[in-house]
């Protein structure tokens, strides 16, 4: 059944094949053509993977041959469901992997250096190139405002109108951005969960974009995980510390090693280490109660409002990419995380945002409690800049 799905769905760009194979439910592995717009599953609600026909990636790409490719997460091409002519791209992507001044066997990818200063910039490419391969117009998506900003100008590049729906204590910077990039924005008094609510009753004509609520955005962010693997010679470090707000990045990477394993491409995976702030940890709550999905924190209280998600769409994918990984999930006080900022930037000279702060934070709490190793080879994310927040 696979490679016949394949066979209809075999793109061909510039002489070469993109191999995406098929669209598959997380949940209940129903199958849908990649060929047609989709957002969700429509049998159970949840979050849709693509699929591609690895081995015949294998056939086609060599390692050696991506050190020719372009400095940006379009050198992986072959693994992204985009055809080369619609990229939509700011140069994002091929962020440094920085090793530690102060802690031998610790590194810290800094995504601070996208475009718009956030990791969102890798989803929203990938996503808003889709879009416009599809001649989709209108996209309306809930944020807390990196994505609201990095989705504004991309849509701004791809002329598409962005529908942007913000808590009003997001940050004034992001909002700026928005703003700047001409999109639709509307203020939301509560959460992110309300203005996803207000986005899903007013923006019913328009495609959402929400967090893994279509299967695009989680392809941008793989290329995290792809960027690690050839970082570290195609291996992997041993663990991996991830802010999870939505948790998109979290299992991209994820699913980056899994893809890469089966190609054969790695021999070994990283723990998948989540982080939380102790004022909004649904998924550290699931994680140490074992259960499957998590329950709506109340009231999510965190200086870093990336982590400020109550309980995000997609709980099932990410617990499952921890426990698959035999990972962890930690909390970290909003006193350590602006700590921890200070910390990066004066020891290590990176100007890392709270949830990326937040990830330093938590490793020397695991080296502290003996839950993590000194000899272990960690690998932080900041995911953004600290410029966007007022500290």
């Amino acid at each position: 059944m696979f490679k016949s799905i394949l066979a209809q769905c075999n793109y061909i760009y510039e002489g070469d094949t993109m191999f995406v194979a098929t669209l598959e439910c997380s949940y209940c592995g129903a199958h849908y053509s990649c060929e047609e717009v989709h957002t969700v599953c429509t049998t159970c609600g949840e979050t849709l993977l693509v699929k591609y026909d690895l081995d015949a990636i294998r056939n086609a790409l060599k390692k050696e041959n991506l050190s020719t490719g372009s400095n940006n997460l379009w050198r992986y091409l072959e693994f992204l469901p985009v055809e080369k002519k619609d990229i939509i791209t700011l140069g994002e992507g091929y962020t440094p992997v920085l090793p530690s001044k102060n802690h031998e066997n610790l590194w810290i990818k800094d995504e601070s250096l996208n475009p718009t200063g956030t990791f969102k910039a890798r989803g929203l490419a990938v996503a808003v190139s889709k879009a416009k391969s599809f001649g989709i117009t209108d996209v309306v998506m809930p944020t807390a405002g990196n994505a609201g900003a990095a989705l504004s100008f991309y849509c701004a590049r791809a002329g598409i109108t962005a529908h942007v729906y913000m808590p009003e204590d997001s940050p004034e910077v992001t909002k700026r951005e928005c703003a700047a990039a001409g999109a639709d924005i509307h203020f939301v008094e509560g959460t992110i969960k309300d203005a996803g609510a207000r986005a899903r009753a007013e923006g019913k004509s328009w495609f959402d974009m929400s967090t893994l609520k279509e299967p695009y955005r989680l392809e941008g962010k793989k290329t995290m995980g792809l960027e690690i693997a050839e970082y570290f010679a195609w291996g992997a470090p041993d663990a991996v510390i991830y802010p999870t707000g939505g948790g998109t990045g979290l299992i991209g990477i994820w699913k980056a090693f899994q893809e890469l394993e089966e190609m054969g491409w790695v021999e070994k995976k990283p723990k998948m280490i989540s982080v939380q702030s102790s004022g909004c940890a649904p998924v550290v709550k699931a994680f140490t109660e074992d259960r499957k999905t998590t329950e709506e924190w109340k009231p999510p209280e965190t200086v870093a409002a990336g982590l400020k998600v109550p309980n995000p769409f997609a709980d099932k994918l990410i617990l499952k990419s921890i426990r698959e990984s035999s990972g962890l999930a930690v909390t970290v006080t909003d006193g350590e995380i602006v700590q921890s900022v200070a910390d990066l930037a004066r020891t290590e000279g990176v100007y890392a945002c709270p949830e990326g702060a937040a990830t330093y934070a938590a490793y020397e709490t695991l080296i502290k409690s003996g839950k993590l190793s000194k000899d272990e080879r960690v690998l932080l994310i900041n995911t953004g800049s600290g410029l966007i927040y007022p500290f």
